[in-house]
């Protein structure tokens, strides 16, 4: 297997957020973005992973020390798009040559592990495939020749996204015919801004011809910036074939610019949350104003009513009634115990 790195790209000053902190910061369910987005990329078995910081890049980094593992952060001292984002951390592909790097934002919360894998799958054309992800009898580009796979997603409002505009139309989960172009909102016509596919910014690419096509890019004569979205033209002329992934959770491309977004964002990540405790035998009869974090773990036959909030590293046992009005943090609760109207916090019950 081909060695794999990541690059997070973390500069958003998050000014529409009103925020002191850099947007990746923002928490979603009481957790930074850009954990998530670490959790994800983790999880997929990737372990070389560099941030690139940008505004208030002094908190980011704190943050990321705090971490039980390592990640590198390099600094992009102006913010002059994607691509030269991306450039500052051309040291670190530098050390990851011969393998296959994922550069992806780290304000993106819901890019999933499931996501990553198998778009590194098809970057390849290895590894065990899923039959109802990918359509094999469509016409596929050579493996040898991947330099770019772009993740995708479909969704029912792509105003805003860069479209997807493939060389011929083809229609399925696994586009193996060559990605022709991005293009962004505002140089679309009325006929492309009907598509719905679209950019999640999520890349898998070979590091060796990222590394080539970043010393080619250049600036936009409309905004001055880098755009890493160029680069595809670029791996196409170098005779590489640029193809897609499209996830299948259309979540995956979902960011948030102001409070209203992560607010929406927030909704999503609580319900996914409560819905997967549901499954595994937790009685939720009523989800107004529960709240559970991502770490928390709840045994089969609890029972959380409402104004429930549970965070942090929270195990809570079987046969229990949590609620309501609860806030529980960091606590052990064992098995048929009772909890009601109360704040309890570092506890072992």
């Amino acid at each position: 297997m081909k060695q794999t790195s990541a690059v997070i790209l973390a500069g958003g000053e998050g000014k529409r957020m009103k925020s002191n902190r850099p947007k990746a910061l923002s928490q979603v369910m009481f957790r930074p973005m850009i954990q998530w987005v670490l959790d994800a990329v983790r999880s997929a078995g990737i372990k070389d992973i560099c941030v690139v910081t940008g505004s208030k890049r002094e908190y980011l980094e704190a943050y990321l020390k705090t971490l039980p593992y390592e990640v590198e952060t390099v600094f992009q001292p102006e913010r002059l798009g994607t691509g030269h984002a991306v450039m500052m951390a051309i040291p670190f592909l530098e050390k990851h040559r011969g393998g296959d790097v994922l550069i992806l934002n780290g304000d993106a919360p819901f890019i999933g592990t499931e996501t990553i894998r198998n778009a590194f799958v098809v970057h390849n054309q290895t590894g065990e495939i899923d039959p109802e992800v990918f359509d094999w009898e469509a016409p596929r580009e050579s493996a040898t020749n991947r330099g770019c796979t772009v993740i995708t997603a479909e969704v029912d409002d792509p105003h805003g996204y860069g479209r997807i505009v493939y060389e011929t139309d083809a229609e399925n989960y696994f586009h193996l015919s060559t990605l022709k172009a991005i293009v962004e909102e505002k140089e679309a016509t009325d006929t492309i801004r009907k598509i719905k596919e679209v950019n999640s910014g999520a890349y898998w690419f070979e590091t060796d011809v990222l590394i080539d096509v970043l010393g080619k890019l250049q600036k936009s004569e409309k905004t001055g910036e880098y755009y890493l979205t160029d680069t595809i033209k670029l791996i196409k002329e170098s005779g590489n074939a640029v193809i897609t992934y499209k996830a299948k959770n259309a979540d995956s491309v979902l960011g948030a610019n102001d409070c209203i977004q992560l607010a929406q964002l927030n909704e999503i990540a609580r319900m996914r949350i409560i819905h997967k405790h549901m499954k595994n035998g937790v009685n939720i009869i009523c989800t107004d104003g529960v709240m559970i974090g991502k770490e928390v773990n709840i045994g089969a036959n609890t029972t959380i009513l409402p104004a429930a909030v549970i965070r942090g590293k929270t195990n809570i046992g079987s046969g229990c009634e949590i609620g309501p009005a609860v806030l529980i943090e960091n606590c052990e609760i064992k098995d048929k115990t009772s909890i009601a109207n109360t704040v309890l916090k570092n506890q072992v019950l």
